[in-house]
């Protein structure tokens, strides 16, 4: 679906040139926004960014508009490396996303993950512990902290933070990561509190089992299955959609609903 209020604006997606992160800034960009695509990864960036280019390019041909913009050379899509956990590096991005495209009107905060070994409480260390926190909910914190007094002059914005099916029901994953995606709720959640008088709204995404290149890489048949048998829709997620979701919560239909987490999870979790 198309959001034309999208046309134009700007968008930043932290994470974004990988799985969700990566499909939602291609996704972004076909709806016609300026997207700067964060990540580490110089390589995987320059991927993301010249994927999303080319996608907005052809949906600009279908809708007949120029799509003389829409490549990495013409500045519709960027990429923008740092790491969201260190704040002086969150700033310079913020500058040079400003610099390049204009105001940020749509964070996507969706940089984070686990550590990749979960492990029971008792065994886990502390170090994976702040680890997984750091990257997970600090690191929105941070995100958010840098943005949000631009979005606040010009008394609009829409900020989309990630969190996980883990925050809502007990799964595989480690304790220090369903913490920290939880605590990504609640921090939307006062966000959207705060912030709604000034007319900028927070929500958040919550998906369940999304097949992702790298995981269905790595996930066993045998699992893959039980996982299947979990979710009433009989499929596992895609990227795209989580994508689709953003997209909504990035456009202007969405215009009265802030505080919001949406569940991307095939009828596994209903609230």
């Amino acid at each position: 679906m198309m959001y034309p209020d999208l046309q134009g604006k700007v968008a930043l997606v932290t994470g974004g040139s990988g799985g969700i992160g990566r499909e939602s800034a291609r996704v972004l960009a076909e709806q016609g926004m300026r997207v700067a695509v964060n990540g580490r990864d110089p390589a995987a960036i320059e991927s993301a960014v010249k994927e999303a280019a080319e996608s907005a390019a052809r949906s600009a041909a279908r809708s007949g508009a120029t799509s003389a913009g829409a490549t990495s050379a013409g500045g519709t899509v960027i990429g923008v490396a740092a790491d969201t956990t260190d704040f002086a590096a969150i700033e310079a991005m913020r500058h040079e996303t400003e610099r390049r495209l204009g105001p940020v009107d749509v964070l996507a905060v969706f940089a984070g993950g686990g550590t990749g070994r979960p492990a029971p409480i008792d065994r886990m260390s502390e170090e994976d512990w702040h680890a997984t926190v750091h990257a997970n909910l600090t690191s929105a914190f941070l995100v958010i902290k840098s943005f949000l007094p631009g979005m606040r002059e010009r008394g609009r914005g829409s900020i989309i933070t990630m969190s996980s099916l883990a925050a809502r029901t007990p799964t595989g994953a480690s304790v220090a990561y369903t913490a920290a995606k939880a605590g990504v709720i609640a921090l939307t959640r006062q966000l959207a509190h705060e912030l709604g008088p000034v007319g900028i709204r927070v929500n958040a995404v919550s998906p369940s089992t999304i097949m992702t290149d790298r995981l269905e890489q790595r996930m066993p048949a045998e699992f893959k299955e039980r996982m299947l048998a979990e979710h009433p829709l009989g499929r596992l997620g895609t990227p795209l959609d989580v994508a689709n979701v953003t997209a909504f919560l990035a456009s202007d239909v969405s215009s009265w609903l802030t505080g919001l987490t949406i569940d991307v999870a095939g009828g596994k979790w209903m609230a």
